[in-house]
């Protein structure tokens, strides 16, 4: 080989190192962003506030999806600890035939687990996370609620959390002991979403 052909290569040896580094640096990211999300997701913060904010999930029409059953069932948990007074349920309608709300069926769900209607707040016009924590807020403005405990699945607590942080609610997590998101796979498919979800809402203006 002449020194003409070696002096060519060198430079594409030298950007295929970079390039290695780069993804190297990418992958060492991701990793962290996914360790974070499980840690904050394994910590339960739990103590006495003012509410409990139980994030919306799916309904089937009066009845709690398996996951917002998880959501609905330790935050009454708390409630009945007597970490807070008050139950907030957030959430929206699912779809266009939807007789209740998610929050219309946390409030039935509340209700025949023995909460008085007095102790219970909902919301009915959110559709995602954001929404049912800004709506949440207004609510705890009008009924002059400082401190909140948000009731979510695990590996969705870091957003919530971070989400709250920005709409300036004085809030602690306390993730569901259990998940419906049990399998490798779906677990895995959770994390990823909120990995990108992550990375979102830094780049895209959040509504």
């Amino acid at each position: 080989m002449s020194r003409a052909d070696r002096r060519a290569r060198r430079p594409r040896r030298g950007l295929g190192r970079w390039l290695w580094r780069l993804l190297l640096l990418v992958l060492l990211w991701l990793a962290g962003v996914a360790a974070w999300i499980i840690v904050v997701g394994q910590r339960d913060q739990a103590a006495p506030a003012d509410v409990i904010i139980v994030l919306g999930a799916a309904a089937y029409d009066a009845r709690p999806s398996p996951v917002f059953e998880e959501r609905l069932r330790h935050g009454v948990d708390l409630y009945k600890r007597g970490l807070a007074p008050k139950l907030l349920f957030t959430g929206g309608y699912g779809g266009t035939g939807a007789r209740f709300s998610e929050a219309q069926v946390g409030r039935r769900y509340a209700l025949r687990q023995g909460v008085p209607a007095g102790d219970i707040l909902i919301e009915s016009i959110s559709r995602n996370t954001r929404q049912n924590l800004r709506e949440a807020r207004q609510l705890m403005h009008t009924h002059e609620l400082h401190r909140a405990i948000v009731v979510s699945d695990p590996l969705h607590m870091a957003r919530a959390l971070r989400i709250s942080r920005e709409l300036g609610i004085e809030a602690v997590g306390s993730p569901t002991p259990t998940s419906r998101f049990r399998t490798f796979a779906t677990r895995w498919r959770f994390l990823l979403a909120e990995m990108y979800f992550f990375h979102r809402d830094r780049f895209v203006e959040p509504h």
